[in-house]
């Protein structure tokens, strides 16, 4: 590979003019909002998890009433099955909120910042670690993927 192929592509390399210091900001922020989407991530599992078992409750209910406890099974259903989380929202709600809220907001900015400081290059932070950890010409450290093979 000669040089100018085992380097990073034109859209891991620092624009001209953008400093040390905003790379690393734009990292932070970055992985800032990497921990976000996880997060978000959790609350689509919370999600699921919560409507899994409302759904479950329903066998709930139905072996109750079939044990000979039907002021049990009238407890789960009135008490628990269908319940809000939280005052006033099921889980779909949280997340419509947190997306509106939080989330997009975030994403709008994040984007927004490189887009305005980088020139929409993506990752400089992360590049710039890979080049320096790498080692030129080693078939399994290279700067970039290669074309498919044919």
């Amino acid at each position: 590979m000669n040089g100018n192929q085992d380097a990073p592509d034109h859209r891991h390399r620092r624009p001209p003019g953008v400093s040390d210091k905003t790379v690393e900001a734009l990292g932070a922020l970055s992985k800032a909002l990497e921990t976000t989407e996880q997060a978000r991530g959790h609350l689509y599992a919370f999600h699921q998890l919560t409507g899994s078992a409302d759904l479950q409750l329903d066998r709930a209910v139905a072996l109750l009433r079939e044990a000979g406890h039907p002021e049990w099974a009238d407890k789960v259903e009135t008490e628990i099955l269908g319940r809000n989380v939280i005052p006033g929202h099921w889980t779909f709600q949280i997340i419509e909120a947190y997306n509106a809220t939080y989330y997009r907001p975030f994403l709008h900015l994040e984007r927004s910042a490189v887009d305005k400081l980088a020139d929409g290059r993506d990752h400089l932070y992360e590049a710039e670690m890979k080049e320096a950890r790498r080692t030129a010409g080693h078939p399994d450290h290279t700067a970039r993927p290669e074309s498919p093979r044919r």
